[in-house]
């Protein structure tokens, strides 16, 4: 049985979402609850989880679309994880020695982007954004943003954190004059 996936009913003061990113590609399987898209407004993401478990289907709207409340975003096909599992698998072990010489590629891009990223500094960045950086010891100007027109998101500054970018936290503690 095909579930659909849709927008969920935006506030009141906004008409429209982008679709910021999408976590999960057509024919991968999804569990229920697993965050399958981000959607940006003006004011918020919002994750929209999978309502079930099975395999993502079709996608009806790619990176950057704009939606509005209650459209379809994608389709998934219930009870078809197990079929699609082994596919997924065979998929997965024949690229990755490809998938890891492209890696490398985007290092030197990473590095030649300071001029670019560092237009985010701390100040310019999300409040959720900041907090993390400040509290993982994060310079937001060497992590590359992958939000909207090139935007640090919190998630960019946690995947750098994990991926071994970070310093030690330093987080100031303020004294009390009365003591």
């Amino acid at each position: 049985m095909a579930t659909e996936v849709k927008v969920p009913v935006l506030p009141e003061s906004v008409s429209d979402a982008t679709i910021a990113s999408w976590h999960k590609k057509a024919g991968e399987a999804v569990k229920r609850d697993e965050n399958l898209v981000d959607l940006e407004t003006d004011k918020v993401v919002l994750e929209v989880p999978s309502p079930v478990d099975g395999v993502l289907k079709e996608i009806k709207f790619e990176a950057g679309s704009t939606v509005t409340s209650n459209q379809i975003l994608a389709i998934i096909e219930e009870g078809a994880v197990a079929a699609a599992a082994p596919a997924d698998e065979k998929k997965a072990e024949a690229p990755a020695p490809a998938a890891a010489a492209p890696a490398a590629a985007p290092a030197p891009a990473a590095a030649a982007a300071p001029a670019a990223a560092s237009k985010s500094s701390a100040d310019a960045l999300p409040p959720g954004a900041r907090f993390s950086a400040i509290t993982q010891g994060v310079d937001p100007a060497q992590v590359e943003g992958t939000g909207r027109r090139g935007a640090v998101t919190k998630e960019d500054i946690v995947n750098f954190a994990k991926a071994g970018g970070a310093g030690k936290a330093s987080v100031p503690v303020r004294k009390s004059a009365c003591r």
